[in-house]
């Protein structure tokens, strides 16, 4: 593969996604020629909320107008308890990777993908009516959405659909490179990432490049301290290797 072909080559980027998310972010940094560090700073657990499985109940019965789907991780929650054709409601996802997700497990289109893939883009592109809207939402997904509907006439209903744990440290490897200054850059996917990262580890040395995949995310790593050098546009996994390359030139 030519030198162009493969940007990042002899950078090392470290991914702070959770372990079972970061593959094809590391897949798409490997053939830029990247090392790649896995550091998780962030568990998903899954929800044992009554009222979850009470929503997805009422969801296959047909109680609700619309879902909204704010990560690829609500989209497993679903398959975990309904089959595809017990998905009876319009479907509202917040970008082309949660898009993505919804294709594999129902074997159709969404009913709603906003321009901009944050979930403001989201509540902005959604229409304006009248019936209940299920928003299963992470513990600590930021609040809004909801209120938006609710200004458009809907009556959402936030659910809890998974918890999120900081990590309470990084892996070996990820805490020796970021020691000896060998990290060029770190990745952030979530605000949650970088709380978990900036609990796991404070301080770092070598000056890495920060890079966020989206607004939400970089405003979080500035509130930290920490000096955002790109952010991804589109706010996909593709967008954020282009922001990396950006924040890395050769």
């Amino acid at each position: 593969m030519s030198p162009a072909a493969r940007p990042l080559a002899g950078r090392t980027v470290l991914v702070t996604r959770p372990a079972e998310q970061a593959a094809e972010l590391v897949r798409l940094l490997e053939r830029r020629g990247a090392r790649v560090i896995v550091a998780p700073a962030i568990e998903l657990v899954p929800s044992r909320s009554p009222a979850l499985k009470r929503a997805l109940r009422e969801l296959a019965e047909g109680a609700y107008a619309w879902v909204t789907l704010t990560s690829p991780r609500t989209v497993e929650v679903l398959a975990a308890h309904l089959r595809p054709r017990e998905v009876r409601a319009k479907v509202a996802v917040v970008g082309e990777g949660t898009a993505e997700a919804f294709r594999r497990f129902a074997r159709r289109e969404p009913d709603l993908v906003p321009k901009t893939y944050t979930t403001l883009g989201l509540a902005r592109a959604f229409p304006r009516g009248s019936g209940r809207v299920l928003c299963p939402r992470a513990d600590v997904a930021p609040e809004g959405l909801e209120e938006a509907l609710e200004r458009k006439g809907w009556s959402p209903e936030r659910v809890e659909a998974y918890r999120t744990r900081l990590a309470r440290s990084l892996p070996k490897e990820a805490r020796d490179a970021l020691r000896r200054g060998e990290v060029d850059a770190v990745a952030f996917t979530s605000a949650s990432t970088v709380r978990g990262f900036v609990r796991a580890l404070g301080a770092v040395r070598g000056n890495p490049k920060v890079v966020c995949i989206g607004p939400v995310t970089a405003r979080e790593a500035r509130e930290h301290g920490l000096r955002v050098a790109a952010v991804a546009s589109p706010h996909t996994m593709e967008g954020l290797v282009a922001a990396l390359e950006r924040a890395l030139p050769r």
